[in-house]
């Protein structure tokens, strides 16, 4: 009789038709990606800002196209050195920490580029302004995999793109605004506090494992880890349990050598965008440096729309298709076709406007292709995802990096030889054109289902893989 009444108080506490209703999936997912976001909104907008800035700045400080180009390495270059060892941190770490820290660090050396007194110390400013931002993007990428299922990671690494480019579009009307009420000094201060009200909120709010999340449910936790990703690593992993970074495997993986030189192209076009394109507006087409930046603004904007919808269309195109190849490789055959040809068009063009419109189609190929290698890297690193992003990536600053060094030395070449206005400018940017349909070549080579911890898995013992 007892047992018969506890069993009546029980259905009342918990009637069978409420226990049996689904839980619906929370959304703590889209606050990360909302976070990750704004982080990439700023780390444009803080990078790019130089861009608007040149002409002041070599005019007060004394420096030539070709050592402004030097002040661009600067940052690429420590950029991409740092790249591989703050990717590996959020692997062993996890990307809470480590985000945090290098948005803070960046916003300060932002501050400090205000404070440069000559060409040595802002040499040495924009070398340690890019040790900060090299960590953001590899831990960008970690972070997705934790939070989002391979499904729609396309579309989640498409907004970061694009919140990155709007950030580079609001850069320079938003820089030539502070320049001219503030100078540029003040401008470099102003973007510089911008991080640091990220940083301080992310870390309070943010967990590396979703599990770990007091916002999440069963149900969102579920949803994430319903693909089977075998790499994604929910929380903090020790460096033994990730084990060495395989390099051997890494070198002869065929993909990270394809992924490496499309993002040569696609950085190297995109800095002649953001570094170049507003000088060259005022000293090769001589208009003010107030058009100049929204000229420059819509260029960029353009691909930041090319950002969204390149992810948009990757998902797409993986969910129509069923072949990674075809939805990661296809479109960015067809957006380096476009950068290519836009660039090249915009040179035969009188009309600033105009010319301008045909390099805004250029940017928006350009960044057609984003979404599609972030994918496409991701899918290919395995465990090892923050360093291998990282070595891809830091590849790809560097060659860029390079070419805009050799634009910088040619447009002083050419001024050296007497040209002036367009004919001084125009030439260089048929290398880039070159550039962008050599990474055509490489985007129809590449096959994301070749994946380096496939061969690590066939390669390595387990011994092996624990050793130091």
């Amino acid at each position: 009789m007892s047992d018969v009444l506890s069993d009546a108080i029980d259905s009342l506490r918990a009637p069978a038709c409420l226990v049996e209703l689904p839980q619906r999936p929370t959304k703590v997912r889209y606050g990360v990606l909302g976070f990750l976001a704004a982080m990439t909104f700023v780390l444009y907008l803080d990078r790019i800002c130089i861009g608007q800035s040149a002409t002041a700045i070599k005019r007060d400080l004394g420096i030539s196209d070709a050592w402004m180009s030097w002040v661009n390495f600067a940052f690429i270059i420590s950029y991409s050195i740092f790249e591989i060892p703050t990717g590996r941190w959020g692997d062993r770490y996890g990307s809470r920490g480590v985000l945090a820290r290098v948005v803070v660090w960046w916003s300060f050396f932002t501050a400090l580029t205000g404070a440069a007194t000559g060409l040595t110390m802002l040499l040495v400013v924009r070398f340690l302004f890019g040790a900060g931002e090299a960590g953001a993007l590899p831990n960008a990428a970690r972070v997705l995999r934790e939070w989002f299922p391979e499904s729609s990671r396309g579309r989640a690494q498409g907004i970061i793109t694009t919140a990155m480019m709007l950030g580079g579009a609001v850069s320079p009307p938003a820089a030539q605004w502070l320049i001219n009420a503030f100078g540029w000094r003040w401008t470099f201060v102003i973007f510089g506090l911008a991080g640091l009200a990220w940083a301080v909120s992310f870390y309070l709010w943010f967990r590396d494992d979703p599990a770990e999340h007091t916002g999440t449910n069963l149900a969102e936790r579920s949803l994430i880890t319903a693909d089977g990703d075998s790499t994604r690593k929910s929380g903090s992993p020790d460096l033994q349990a990730l084990g060495p970074i395989p390099w051997a495997n890494v070198f002869r993986n065929k993909n990270v050598w394809l992924l490496s030189g499309t993002m040569i192209t696609m950085a190297g076009v995109y800095m002649l965008m953001t570094y170049w394109y507003p000088t060259y507006l005022q000293e090769g087409r001589g208009v003010s440096a107030d058009l100049s930046k929204w000229l420059s603004g819509m260029v960029l904007g353009a691909g930041a729309f090319g950002c969204f919808f390149g992810g948009w269309l990757t998902d797409f195109l993986l969910r129509t298709t069923g072949n990674p190849r075809w939805s990661r490789t296809a479109q960015s055959v067809v957006g380096a076709g476009l950068a290519a040809s836009g660039l090249l068009a915009s040179v035969f063009i009188g009309n600033t406007v105009l010319s301008s419109v045909l390099v805004a189609i250029a940017c928006f190929g350009l960044q057609l292709q984003l979404p599609a290698w972030w994918a496409s890297g991701t899918q290919i690193s395995g465990k090892h995802l923050g360093a291998l992003m990282g070595l891809m990536n830091m590849i790809g600053n560097v060659g860029g990096g390079i070419l805009q060094i050799l634009f910088g030395h040619f447009v002083e070449m050419m001024k050296s030889w007497g040209y002036t206005g367009r004919a001084r400018w125009d030439p260089g940017i048929y290398l880039y054109v070159a550039v962008a349909l050599l990474g055509m070549a490489l985007w129809s080579q590449i096959d994301p289902e070749k994946v380096v911890e496939n061969e690590t898995s066939e390669l390595m013992t387990p011994d092996a893989a624990a050793s130091p």
